[in-house]
């Protein structure tokens, strides 16, 4: 069973029919169907058309658009368009608009022009909801909801005075009394003591650095402030419409809001993927984000809300994606645990910000080399419909914590180097486990480690005491932990652990970093491994003494030279490595390669080089990433190909971007043979 009632895997588009005559809706369902479109998402952006006045609600076009898809066999995603606010309610309410930490504030004209804690703001979006929610909650059509659109994309914060009272309260909640809180901020520097909650501000633009706690709890309060937002609506879809899945749009790793916390309440996980046709190496970030997206749902398949058929309308240059990279990249979707590929949008718009945006359904029609390409995909779907519903097994985890990322990042002026950055540090390690095929899951700070061999920390700054000890426990069990540098190093309120670095990582790797020598922008540090290997290394460095780990890799210039690098420590019936810098691609690989052998960690399967191997279920997906035909050795015995119909086994021939997902055939008896 997939992730709706719509059988299969889902296909279609966000559809705007509010841009279009009445006329040409019909065109559009019948194209939809020839298309194998079995869902598309509606009314993002149509909060005007349907409370084109306060309290006065028109939902019989959105009635007839639904019933007009439905009768060709084309659910819906029903959004609350909530996301843009129209000209009524901020004329009304000019003081819903967000302001800038600067003290702009912000004005009508683009989309998400509100102040996530304006009380009049949330009121709005839950009365148009509750209209919607009792006018479709019975359709046969309805296979999901849709909250707002894209949180955070254009308003991460707000800092205007409802906003200052919203910080407030929650600071109060969070703290208690103002004394906590001058201890968890550290007041007593520079003389930022607070005599009472009112004294309280955000961390608007000030003379100089700011409070790095009360800039981490900023963050954590305005993720908070606009899960708020989504959560008023799904209490009233949930009380009106139970029983149908309900989801919001991710931005795939995207730093200002903590995933974490807003995938425990959506039904379905959903993302919005653009990678850049220009970079050869698009889809391994992609398959990170693909990878975060199916761990955010606690492995349950997840959806591919929106991505671009061909070209965006965003990047400085907008390159088209070929044929070759459409069907690939969208495969891909599937493989790493998508039940459906969906796009921005059905048809392309005339006007707007967005009219050189590629669309299902070009500005040239059905003549068009895109429509094409939006059938063959239509078939492509139907054929890998027997994959809805199946998951994938990993034995290596990579930790991800909004909190230490943050922390991490803040005032990079204020840490010994700003050239730290975590999605990047995160990206390189991810890209040796994809070139190995190892499957990887991602788990936040705290989660259970158990099921996997080992558990990657590329960076976990922020690390408290009680992450410490669930790390310290499953080394101890028998697990291997691989921490990166800058990691374990102050507790949730951004305070140094106790004792010297790596604070609370400290007996857990077997060694002390007795200062840091963080690098240069571009410079390289040498580095000899223990079996006379050489590599270099970028970003930090560590002066390290070992107390219990042994040396694996050590440094080969400067003055940390014959000084360890790369360490290994056993610790109970497990081990802890250490790496004090960012090895090359070539080092990296080998580092982790060694440390996730040890582990018994096992690839997904043999592969040439560029060639994606991904498991779902009883499904192998092959996907070939280069620019020449390679040969594969089918593992297991024959196998059915799903999209193209053959029965495969031995060697067989892998052209550049092809793609296949092999089912194992099974065996002929009396009762099935011909």
């Amino acid at each position: 069973m997939g992730i709706t009632r719509v059988p299969g895997l889902l296909y279609g588009g966000d559809y705007n029919p509010e841009q279009w005559p009445e006329h040409i809706w019909r065109d559009d369902a019948r194209l939809m169907a020839e298309a194998g479109v079995n869902l598309v998402t509606v009314g993002v952006f149509s909060w005007a058309r349907l409370e084109p006045e306060p309290g006065v609600y028109r939902l019989d076009g959105l009635a007839r658009v639904i019933d007009l898809l439905w009768e060709h066999g084309v659910a819906v995603d029903l959004a609350t368009a909530t996301a843009s606010p129209p000209a009524w309610f901020v004329r009304a309410h000019p003081e819903a608009l967000p302001v800038t930490a600067d003290g702009v504030r912000l004005e009508f004209g683009s989309r998400q022009h509100y102040c996530p804690s304006s009380p009049v703001f949330r009121a709005a979006t839950v009365a148009l909801t509750e209209r919607l929610a009792e006018r479709f909650a019975g359709h046969p059509a309805l296979a999901m909801w849709h909250i707002s659109n894209e949180y955070g994309d254009h308003v991460t914060e707000c800092f205007c005075e409802v906003s200052a009272a919203d910080f407030r309260r929650w600071l109060t909640d969070r703290y208690g009394d103002v004394e906590t809180l001058n201890h968890a901020w550290g007041t007593d520097f520079w003389s930022q003591r607070y005599g009472s909650f009112a004294q309280i501000a955000p961390p608007r633009a000030a003379p100089g650095p700011g409070n790095p706690t009360q800039a981490l709890d900023w963050r954590r309060f305005s993720s908070d402030a606009l899960l708020a937002c989504y959560q008023a609506e799904k209490d009233v879809l949930d009380r009106v419409s139970p029983g149908v899945p309900v989801t919001t749009n991710f931005m795939s790793m995207m730093k200002a809001l903590d995933y974490w916390a807003w995938a425990e309440r959506e039904d379905v996980v959903s993302d919005d993927a653009y990678p850049d046709p220009a970079d050869p190496l698009a889809h391994v970030t992609a398959a990170m984000n693909y990878d975060l997206m199916r761990s955010l749902g606690r492995g349950r398949p997840w959806l591919l809300l929106e991505q671009a058929p061909s070209a965006v309308s965003w990047r400085d240059v907008n390159i088209p994606k070929t044929d070759e990279q459409y069907r690939l990249g969208s495969l891909q979707t599937v493989a790493r645990g998508a039940d459906g590929v969906m796009h921005f949008q059905w048809r392309a718009s005339r006007a707007g910000a967005e009219k050189w945006h590629s669309a299902m359904l070009p500005h040239a029609g059905t003549a068009s080399r895109g429509w094409e390409r939006t059938l063959r995909m239509g078939a492509d779907l139907k054929a890998l419909a027997p994959v809805a519903g199946s998951r994938t097994d990993a034995q290596v985890a990579i930790m991800l914590d909004w909190d230490s990322w943050w922390a991490a990042e803040f005032d990079q002026e204020q840490h010994p180097s700003n050239l730290v950055k975590v999605r990047e540090l995160i990206r390189a390690w991810y890209g040796t486990l994809w070139a190995a095929n190892i499957a990887c899951d991602f788990v936040p700070a705290g989660a259970d480690l158990g099921p996997y061999k080992a558990v990657l920390a590329p960076n976990l700054y922020l690390t408290t005491a009680a992450t410490a000890a669930a790390i310290r426990s499953y080394v101890d069990g028998g697990g291997t932990f691989v921490s990166g540098f800058f990691s374990g190093l102050v507790d949730e309120h951004d305070h140094l652990h106790d004792g010297a670095y790596p604070g609370a990582f400290r007996d857990l790797l077997g060694l002390v970093a007795d200062e840091f020598w963080p690098l240069a922008a571009g410079e390289r540090a040498g580095l000899r491994t223990d079996d006379g290997e050489h590599h270099t290394g970028g970003v930090w460095r560590d002066w390290l003494d070992t107390t219990t780990a042994e040396t694996i890799a050590s440094y080969t210039d400067t003055r940390l030279a014959g000084r360890p690098a790369v360490t290994r420590n056993r610790f109970g019936a497990g081990t802890a490595w250490y790496l004090s810098t960012l090895p090359d691609e070539t080092g990296l690989a080998a580092l982790l390669g060694r440390a996730l052998r040890e582990a018994g960690v096992e690839p997904v399967g043999d592969a040439p080089a560029g060639v994606e191997l991904c498991r779902r279920g009883e499904h192998l997906f092959v996907l070939n990433h280069g620019t020449e035909p390679v040969e594969f050795t089918v593992p297991d015995g024959p196998a059915h190909d799903l999209l193209s119909g053959e029965e495969l086994g031995g060697t067989i021939l892998l052209g550049p971007a092809d793609v296949r997902c092999l089912t194992p055939t099974p065996p002929t008896t009396p009762e099935t043979a011909p």
